[in-house]
């Protein structure tokens, strides 16, 4: 098969296009025919080092995919060849990842794609959705009544966090650019803020007058002496962004307020998280209220220059849908790894997050 694959960790440069080896999948193991995957940070986090989780060299990269099953195995019931299906928890912990015409899914990770939903659709918002799923509900448990803010809404994980919060009962107030409030308004935020704007403190205060139940920076920026002022009493932050920040943490004003920061990642998210998760993105993937704002699509030999796109910030609010079946013309990227190194011992390489 061909497959996008890194057969050490570093730059965008280390990815490599060419025929690997085709996965052999295990008796609770689906092989799955991929019909698109995508790119998101923690893909790039895995390739450069930065999260810290067990690799197989060489490596097929990414997570989320669609496909169809080609087989099952014979401890992978509820699974049949024809089966559309999708997982985003492959390229991390000792799994191959989804860059590829193939893949062997464990089925414990796989889960059916709704009839009629977009391969694209689907692909595009799987990962943010899970995301934040994890993290209002597993992580913050919000409940129906509370008040949610959501600092940079208009992104793929942010106005998936808009879209997840509305639909479990909660009230939203968003910050975005102001070119972007029609479009968070539209997913039911009930107030949305410039984060330009120089009185944005005064504004969101008003617009909480009892305090932010949960707050949530999807950019990363995490001001945590604006979000602990913000707070209700009991509030909740969760931190799943900005791999690189040292912010100032609030000490007095955070613990008067018998409040909790919470940290996550979606690596770390157990198979019954994700199963839960699964049920609730399938359950608004099928209504129509989970969808990408802006896709562009790329075939599978291009996938070095995404990773390039997404360090350098050039993919905000715009997913890439990626082909493993289409190319870019000319001559393949290089030879294929070996059988004996493709499937050589894992090995524990270094990433977050």
């Amino acid at each position: 098969m061909r497959a996008a694959f890194i057969e050490r960790l570093g730059a965008p440069d280390e990815i490599r296009c060419a025929e690997f080896p085709d996965p052999r999948p295990g008796p609770t193991d689906v092989l799955v025919e991929v019909a698109a995957t995508t790119v998101n940070p923690v893909d790039t986090f895995v390739r450069s080092g930065v999260f810290r989780t067990p690799l197989p060299l060489p490596l097929v990269v990414g997570r989320d995919l669609v496909g169809t099953v080609r087989e099952a195995g014979t401890g992978a019931p509820g699974f049949a060849p024809g089966d559309r299906v999708w997982c985003n928890s492959l390229g991390h912990g000792g799994r191959q990842g989804a860059a590829a015409e193939l893949a062997a899914v464990p089925a414990d990770r796989l889960y059916h794609l709704p009839p009629g939903v977009d391969t694209a659709t689907a692909v595009a918002v799987l990962h943010p959705a899970g995301t934040a799923y994890l993290a209002l509900r597993t992580h913050a448990r919000v409940r129906p009544g509370e008040t949610v803010l959501v600092a940079g809404a208009a992104g793929n994980v942010g106005s998936a966090l808009v879209t997840l919060a509305v639909d479990a009962g909660a009230r939203v107030v968003g910050t975005a650019s102001a070119g972007d409030a029609a479009y968070v308004r539209s997913l039911g935020a009930a107030e949305v803020f410039d984060y330009r704007d120089p009185d944005l403190p005064g504004r969101l205060r008003g617009a909480c007058p009892s305090g932010a139940d949960v707050y949530v920076d999807s950019y990363g920026t995490n001001d945590l002496t604006g979000a602990v002022d913000l707070l209700a009493p009991r509030g909740r932050i969760v931190l799943l962004a900005g791999v690189a920040a040292r912010p100032v943490f609030p000490v007095g004003p955070f613990y008067m307020k018998d409040a909790s920061v919470l940290g996550f990642v979606i690596s770390h998210a157990t198979t019954a998280e994700l199963a839960a998760a699964a049920d609730t993105v399938n359950r608004l993937l099928a209504a129509g209220r989970l969808r990408p704002r802006r896709t562009e699509h790329v075939p599978l030999d291009a996938l070095a220059e995404a990773h390039r796109r997404m360090e350098r910030g050039e993919l905000r609010g715009r997913r890439l849908v990626v082909r493993p079946g289409t190319r870019r013309p000319g001559p393949p990227d290089g030879d294929a790894p070996t059988a004996a190194a493709a499937t050589g011992a894992h090995r524990a390489a270094a990433a977050t997050e």
